[in-house]
């Protein structure tokens, strides 16, 4: 039976064990991706900004309503001399001392022919809002490039921690070899300090990598929105890969789907409809309106019968600035040079997509090269290194020779670990570059 004393520090000893454990979560590169859209802050900046640009719209069709406003005055009148004499000896005039009168107008008004430019600005604001939401799409991508470069980092490391793990290992049972032979008098102590020596520098490495694993982890929590001390479990993220296709089916997809290519192409549309606009100002206007006045000079505010008059008026009104004839013109030359600006800096963006798609590819095939030859060179390292353990076993080669080659074998097998996430980061690299990684 523990004593209860005992008991309570064992209880107390776990608890701030329990209090700080991290929680753990398992992500598939395709979930982390999810959570890093979802939790984006860049994202709901740019939604932000599509809200605006759809708010813009709805101002501008506001402006297309008709206009009406109303207006009511009293108006009150002390009159100190109320006799009033006409020029020339004529008769006289007897006023009030005093005058009250009620004057109310009402108005409405309604552009009925502007030259378009209300249909054009409604036009140029929606395509400012597919720009925005172009700028949304580039972001997303962005965002999700961003996820998968700190995903692939991160298995990069505990893949060269799982190799550097097995590496230890490996020397810990040399080291045991090493000592027993030592003690049989077959090799040296320098032998056994030898491969102590090489533990001390693995593990050094090993101390480096969690290092920067938890560096890594840290960077990739922020960026999905977890808590900081979640520990990401993460998968083989090249499990789902395709295999690369043509360098000319990339171009194509990258010239249909590139949001900077589709952004140019709008901003020439809204250029197309800013020179319509300007031609619109050389064209008369045309509005209907009504008006309703109410004068009451009774000074009653409801007034007797036959004392107020109340004239309804409606009209139409048409009018024409004949100099924007002339003083448009340089104005329509200017919107052509910007449109004319639009389209060149297409063509260049074009040309640097080209070569970004094939610098993409040339990088992703000289991966994928890279693996089969450090698969070749781990072969090759792993019959070296069988046949160094032979040798050192029979007291024929050196440990300077049998480390060596235990050395290079883990450090292909590092190599290979390295090629193979590089790889997967190309391929996703070469479907950013197309503007499509987001599907």
């Amino acid at each position: 039976m523990i004593p209860k004393s005992i008991r309570l520090m064992l209880v107390a000893s776990l608890v701030p064990a329990a209090l700080f454990a991290q929680s753990t979560k398992e992500l598939n590169i395709n979930q982390a991706i999810e959570l890093g859209i979802a939790n984006s802050k860049n994202l709901k900046l740019s939604q932000n900004k599509i809200d605006q640009a759809i708010a813009r719209l709805d101002v501008v069709k506001d402006n297309a309503l008709p206009t009406a406003n109303a207006s009511f005055l009293y108006n009150h009148a002390e009159i100190p001399t109320t006799t009033f004499t006409l020029p020339g000896g004529g008769s006289s005039l007897q006023l009030p001392r005093r005058a009250d009168a009620f004057v109310g107008t009402a108005a409405v008004q309604e552009l009925v022919y502007g030259g378009g430019k209300l249909k054009y600005a409604k036009e140029s604001t929606k395509l400012l809002a597919d720009v925005a939401r172009l700028d949304a799409d580039k972001s997303k991508e962005e965002v999700t490039y961003a996820v998968i470069n700190t995903y692939y980092a991160l298995y990069k490391v505990e893949q060269s921690k799982k190799v550097v793990d097995q590496n230890l290992e490996s020397i810990a049972a040399q080291i045991k070899q090493a000592q027993r032979f030592f003690e049989q008098g077959i090799v040296t102590k320098n032998d056994v300090l030898r491969f102590q020596l090489q533990q001390a520098n693995v593990t050094l490495t090993q101390l480096d990598i969690e290092s920067n694993r938890k560096i890594i982890n840290y960077n990739l929590d922020i960026l999905l929105g977890l808590p900081e001390d979640t520990e990401v479990k993460i998968t083989d993220p090249n499990a789902g890969l395709k295999s690369a296709g043509s360098l000319n089916e990339y171009i194509g997809m990258a010239m249909a789907n590139r949001q900077e290519l589709k952004q140019l192409d709008v901003q020439n549309k809204v250029a197309d409809f800013n020179i319509k606009t300007i031609r619109a100002n050389t064209l008369p206007t045309v509005g209907v309106g009504a008006n309703l006045y109410y004068i009451n000079p009774s000074g009653n505010f409801v007034p007797p019968t036959n004392q107020y008059l109340m004239p309804i008026t409606v009209g139409a009104t048409v009018s024409w600035n004949i100099a924007s004839l002339w003083s448009n013109r340089n104005k329509v030359s200017e919107a052509k040079i910007q449109q004319s600006e639009i389209s060149i800096q297409k063509n260049i963006l074009s040309d640097n997509v080209k070569t970004d798609i094939n610098k993409n590819f040339q990088n992703y095939q000289v991966a994928i090269n890279k693996i089969q030859v450090l698969e070749t060179s781990i072969a090759q390292a792993t019959e070296n290194d069988k046949l160094l353990a032979s040798k050192y076993k029979n007291n024929v080669a050196s440990v300077t020779d049998r480390i060596d080659a235990e050395t290079l074998l883990y450090q292909a097998k590092i190599n290979l670990e390295i090629a193979k996430a590089d790889a997967g980061l190309a391929y996703y690299t070469l479907l950013k570059s197309t503007g499509k990684i987001t599907q």
